[in-house]
């Protein structure tokens, strides 16, 4: 039975998310997000690599391990925005180096929002043995996953370790 908590308006399960926010410490997750961001990398170069090689059933595997690494990090990263309200954390410079931060993040949001179409397309294309088309769709969906992994770890690094002080 699902019903919606007055203290912040979210809909939970009778069993309480508002009571679990209170018990777990999710701020592990964002490093945790990262070094997922930073494996989906790896494993993406690796995997593109094999299907240079022609290593198909390999390649199969590892991308298919890049779609889980990339799974998991979207749910946790969800479960992350979800124990914080959705709050944001902010990055606290000014100047050139803001407008490069909104910049990177928008791209990375906007592109983002397309990986999981287009993984999930490649991988049943990739399934079925329609080389093909997998192939013509992967030469524009490979980079923008690529890039969605890469600058996922670029904003973590911004938000987190390199992000200067709040101004007073």
């Amino acid at each position: 039975m699902f019903g919606v908590d007055a203290a912040d308006g979210c809909a939970c399960a009778s069993t309480g998310v508002a009571s679990l926010r209170a018990t777990m410490d999710l701020s592990i997750l964002p490093p945790i997000n990262a070094a997922l961001n930073a494996t989906a990398t790896m494993l993406l170069i690796f995997g593109r690599r094999l299907a240079q090689q022609g290593q198909v059933a390999r390649h199969k595997r590892v991308m298919i391990s890049a779609f889980g690494v990339s799974s998991l990090f979207l749910l946790l990263y969800v479960g992350h925005k979800v124990s914080r309200n959705f709050e944001n954390t902010t990055y606290n410079a000014e100047g050139w180096a803001k407008t490069a931060y909104l910049v990177l993040l928008g791209s990375h949001v906007f592109l983002a929002m397309t990986v999981p179409i287009i993984a999930i397309t490649l991988i049943v294309l990739g399934l079925k043995d329609e080389r093909a088309r997998h192939k013509r769709i992967a030469r524009i969906g490979w980079p923008i996953w690529i890039y969605v992994s890469v600058t996922g770890v670029l904003i973590y690094l911004l938000l987190y370790p390199l992000n200067p002080p709040p101004l007073a």
